[in-house]
């Protein structure tokens, strides 16, 4: 049975039994849980000795006219899918738990959360580390779980862990995907018939630009105008960045040398924005789930 801790009060109680020795694993999560979650529960499982999932949705995160209000929220469901995983603890917290009145203090990186996402939505990524952070200090993991999918998010992470010295090991988990190869997201319920039948070119774009890189093709810009031809394939895609950056600072590269490439691609179907990555190449590429 899988034990709600509701409170910050109650999940430092919860921490403070924790025998010492005991290696805990930590999946934070915005709920509306699918296989992508649950195959980092269970790479959580067999790295720890307990494992806790986080659920908030963290509203720091949004934009003014993001889709805060109607993100689904189906947490019986979720319940019920982390107690069939066997996860130990639920961290569920209220946002006035969170964020106190008069909390000020944001936590921002500055270089890897710039680019890509970090440019389209303005503040998103400082609301992304600041509510990691807290979760970090509150839980105390000795490993932590995030998802391949939100690419620049686990480098964001990753920098913040190592500039402000967090001791919790970061692990990504590689995407998983529908059988057309779309990558499941909890999004993905807001696409119509029409819009989700277009969605796999998201994937198939990131196919077409690494099947070009091994036949020879290393340019960038390149790469980038192979990828969005492939979206252009359907009218009910407008991209909105389709881009080859370095796989770890997620600079701007010329080429795809010795370091790989991150192939990151983003677009809108209908109201519904959807991401998507691969990365190409030798070097990280080895380190980086697919």
């Amino acid at each position: 049975m899988t034990l709600i801790l509701r409170d910050k009060a109650s999940l430092r109680e919860w921490r403070a039994k924790v025998t010492q020795g005991t290696r805990v694993g930590f999946v934070p999560t915005m709920g509306a849980l699918h296989e992508g979650h649950m195959s980092l529960m269970a790479q959580a499982r067999a790295q720890a000795d307990i494992v806790i999932a986080s659920i908030f949705v963290n509203p720091l995160q949004f934009g003014p006219n993001e889709d805060l209000s109607r993100y689904p929220r189906p947490i019986e469901a979720d319940i019920e899918k982390l107690e069939a995983a066997g996860v130990d603890a639920l961290f569920l917290p209220s946002v006035e738990d969170m964020y106190p009145t008069g909390a000020s203090t944001l936590v921002e990186e500055t270089m890897v959360s710039g680019p890509l996402c970090g440019a389209e939505r303005p503040g998103h990524f400082r609301g992304v580390t600041t509510v990691v952070l807290k979760l970090f200090n509150l839980v105390q993991p000795h490993v932590a779980l995030f998802g391949q999918k939100d690419a620049q998010q686990c480098a964001v992470i990753e920098r913040m862990v190592r500039d402000l010295d967090v001791p919790v090991e970061i692990r990504r988990g590689a995407i998983v995907r529908e059988n057309d190869g779309l990558a499941l997201s909890s999004r993905n319920v807001y696409l119509s018939p029409e819009d989700r039948a277009a969605a796999p070119l998201l994937r198939q774009s990131l196919l077409a630009v690494e099947a070009a890189y091994q036949a020879g093709e290393h340019d960038a810009e390149a790469l980038a105008r192979i990828g969005l031809s492939v979206l252009a394939q359907s009218e009910r895609i407008r991209p909105q960045y389709w881009e080859v950056r370095d796989p770890e600072s997620l600079g701007v590269i010329a080429t795809v040398g010795a370091r790989g490439a991150l192939c990151a691609v983003a677009a809108h179907l209908g109201t519904t924005r959807l991401i998507d990555n691969l990365v190409i190449g030798r070097g990280i590429a080895a380190r980086v789930p697919v």
